[in-house]
């Protein structure tokens, strides 16, 4: 039987907001994916990966999980001594999910109890949340549980606050002159520096102050003029975020992009974001006009998600 592939995910909006109760928007992307395959483990991709699985079931094993998510840990292990790994071609370190495409990939196939997705209750989604959180501090040292719920789940993923969160339902990308898309900063970034210099800069009232007041604002109002498909209002306060960013969230964006990022700013062509962490990977681009923002980023590496 083949192993159900696991795609990454986008968070449109919510980076570091979310750590401070702010709204939170995810999708999920299918143009990277991974499953779980047995091999031989000739490949230095699938030795590596097969390591990787080693030091996550020893993790696991320490882990007390409630009695309804518990997983059968010493079959996970059985199935590493027969060569199993994750067959993903998520960029690692891009801000896509590649940890939390893994997690939901573990929780799947040896939870005890299987959850499935289109029977998920809210409560539940809530605890599924905290497991998954629990589960993937593994690899951020602090993980708000959400990628590998949007990657376990498969469908967009509306973050009320710390507590709830819910299935939403995005309106559908048409042909249009406007695009949301990636931009590759051409290197991969760590989350848990990037987290790390968040919670230093939370130490100040100021800045404590303006992302309360001001970033979470902005965040919010975009989340709800985008999913009432209002464009006028979404591209106003999406500017407002940007400006932020670029202000309060300087070593987040790549050094490559600064110039870019100003450039958006100042010509209204397109607008820039963190997608995650930052510190590289990929960073979200928004434009009503698409062909001109893609004209003026010539020299960057885009990928289109969404069109409006």
């Amino acid at each position: 039987m083949t192993n159900p592939l696991f795609y990454a995910k986008i968070l449109l909006f919510g980076e570091y907001g979310i750590i401070e109760n702010s709204q939170g928007l995810t999708l999920p992307y299918n143009f990277y994916n991974g499953a779980f395959k047995f091999s031989g483990l000739d490949s230095e991709f699938e030795k590596k990966s097969n390591l990787h699985l080693q030091k996550f079931s020893q993790y696991l094993a320490n882990l007390e999980l409630p009695e309804d998510f518990k997983i059968d840990v010493s079959q996970f292990r059985q199935d590493i001594s027969h060569g199993l790994f994750f067959d993903s071609n998520i960029p690692q370190g891009y801000g896509v999910g590649s940890s939390g495409a893994l997690v939901a990939a573990v929780f799947e196939k040896y939870s005890y109890i299987k959850h499935l997705p289109e029977n998920i209750s809210k409560d539940t989604l809530k605890k599924l949340r905290t497991v998954f959180g629990e589960m993937e501090n593994h690899f951020h040292g602090k993980s708000s549980g959400i990628d590998p719920l949007i990657c376990y789940m498969k469908l967009p993923i509306f973050i009320e606050n710390k507590e709830n969160v819910n299935q939403v339902f995005i309106p559908k990308s048409e042909a249009g002159k406007g695009a949301i898309f990636l931009i590759d900063s051409g290197t991969a970034g760590e989350t848990g520096p990037m987290i790390q210099i968040f919670f230093e800069k939370m130490k100040t009232e100021g800045f404590r102050k303006t992302l309360k007041e001001e970033f979470i604002r902005y965040n919010n109002a975009c989340i709800d003029a985008f999913l009432k498909k209002e464009m006028s209002p979404f591209f106003k306060n999406l500017k407002k975020l940007s400006v932020w960013a670029y202000e309060h969230f300087r070593p987040m964006i790549p050094e490559n992009l600064f110039n870019a990022w100003k450039k958006g700013l100042d010509t209204n062509i397109y607008y820039l974001k963190l997608c995650g962490s930052g510190g590289g990977g990929y960073i979200l681009g928004f434009a009503k006009d698409y062909a001109k923002a893609e004209k003026m980023l010539k020299s960057f590496n885009k990928e289109v998600i969404y069109r409006f």
